[in-house]
């Protein structure tokens, strides 16, 4: 029996729609915005690399050009309008999605306490209490005030010292929480301190839990395969995702699709019933820089079936002797990924190294405008004063 096709130039635009990438970035970026596009995006990856903007506030800033990275930091400490903890990563949440969060904290605190033991310092376990004491009676700390007397890590970086990896456990199992970030590194306190009340003694049945995450996820996605519905938060397992589709399938929620990739195959995959009349804009023909960890690229293969950009690939630079590939960020015209730049700030300067079109986009004198005009847009967001272009940046062969 046939079934709907989505066409790829129908789900590229209702992908980049549901990321919130077709719009021209008005908002303020703060406030009831920021929660908005929050609850929109369902999450925002926290990573501490810093070549000249931190990942999350780059997310947030390519989609809202107003945005400033002390809004996230209101978001969590201040307002309390999202939380942190984990999906695939560290990520800041909506907090009102935090009884569901429950079923993580149950499931990481017995996963964890299995692999931390044998792939972590012993006594971890022997401290958390002794950890979660200290912050009952003298209230909310870093690592930085545990485990003093302890022989600090010379192994790398997840060679802890037993105190802070208590510390680590206790807020992946719930017993502690994130107040707030200082220098981006994580202060923790009791939960009851923290997460408003309504949230905190919530206890949702972990089948209804279940149901919001694979719903959410597809209502984030727009399309998805089980699995990617199950890797969306990283909570439902595979097989929970799966049995998921086949009740919303039998019940009339979801319908099957083939999306169709940039070369032509079809996938099967699940939607909602009115996907083929959803909203799905064309994004603005601006051209925006985006985070090595955007949620629209999260995903590398979907990223390769969707937009034919193959953000593995590395690029080999002879005279460098090395190749970039992990930190060299995406680049975006419209609807398409149109190469990558390697750029970093330097002092006051942002001082972009090179940009690779990709194969068949042409860096004509107008697609070159737009380009430096975000540079310099990216320059103001990351406190430089200037941006700089290396010798023979526009690498036009490749």
């Amino acid at each position: 029996m046939s079934v709907p096709v989505l066409t790829n130039a129908h789900a590229r635009r209702l992908f980049l729609h549901r990321h919130q990438l077709c719009h021209a970035g008005g908002g303020t970026g703060r406030g009831d915005d920021l929660a908005g596009l929050l609850d929109d995006l369902g999450f925002v990856q926290l990573d501490s690399v810093n070549t000249f903007a931190r990942a999350h506030d780059l997310i947030l800033w390519a989609r809202r050009g107003s945005y400033r990275p002390k809004a996230l930091g209101h978001a969590l400490g201040r307002d309390r309008r999202v939380f942190e903890h984990w999906t695939h990563d560290a990520a800041a949440v909506p907090m009102q999605f935090y009884p569901h969060w429950k079923l993580r904290f149950d499931r990481d605190a017995a996963r964890l306490r299995d692999r931390w033991a044998k792939d972590r310092r012993a006594g971890f376990l022997e401290k958390a209490e002794e950890v979660l004491a200290q912050i009952a009676a003298h209230g909310r700390c870093s690592s930085s005030d545990v485990g003093t007397d302890e022989v600090k890590g010379s192994g790398g970086w997840w060679d802890w010292h037993p105190s802070k990896t208590a510390l680590e456990y206790l807020w992946r199992s719930g017993a502690l929480t994130v107040c707030h970030r200082q220098n981006f590194r994580k202060v923790y306190d009791l939960p009851e301190r923290v997460i408003p009340t309504e949230f905190l003694n919530a206890r949702p049945h972990p089948d209804e839990t279940i149901d919001w995450l694979c719903g959410a996820a597809l209502d984030r996605l727009g399309f998805a395969t089980s699995g990617e519905l199950a890797a969306f938060w990283d909570t439902a397992t595979p097989a929970e995702a799966k049995d998921w589709c086949r009740a919303a399938l039998a019940d009339g929620r979801v319908i099957e699709i083939d999306v169709e990739g940039v070369d032509g195959k079809l996938r099967r995959s699940f939607a909602r019933p009115d996907v083929m009349e959803a909203d799905a804009p064309a994004p603005p023909g601006k051209v925006r820089v985006l985070s090595p960890f955007d949620p629209a690229l999260r995903d590398r293969k979907r990223a390769e079936r969707l937009f034919g950009f193959h953000y593995r690939i590395e690029i080999f630079v002879p005279e460098a002797k090395r190749q970039f590939g992990y930190y060299v960020f995406p680049v975006m015209e419209g609807d398409r990924l149109i190469g990558r730049i390697d750029m970093k700030r330097v002092g006051e300067v942002l001082a972009v190294r090179g940009f690779w079109p990709e194969a068949g986009v042409r860096m004509g004198a107008g697609r070159t405008a737009k380009l430096q005009a975000e540079l310099t847009r990216a320059a103001r967001f990351g406190d430089c004063n200037e941006v700089r272009f290396d010798d023979g940046w526009l690498r036009c062969g490749g």
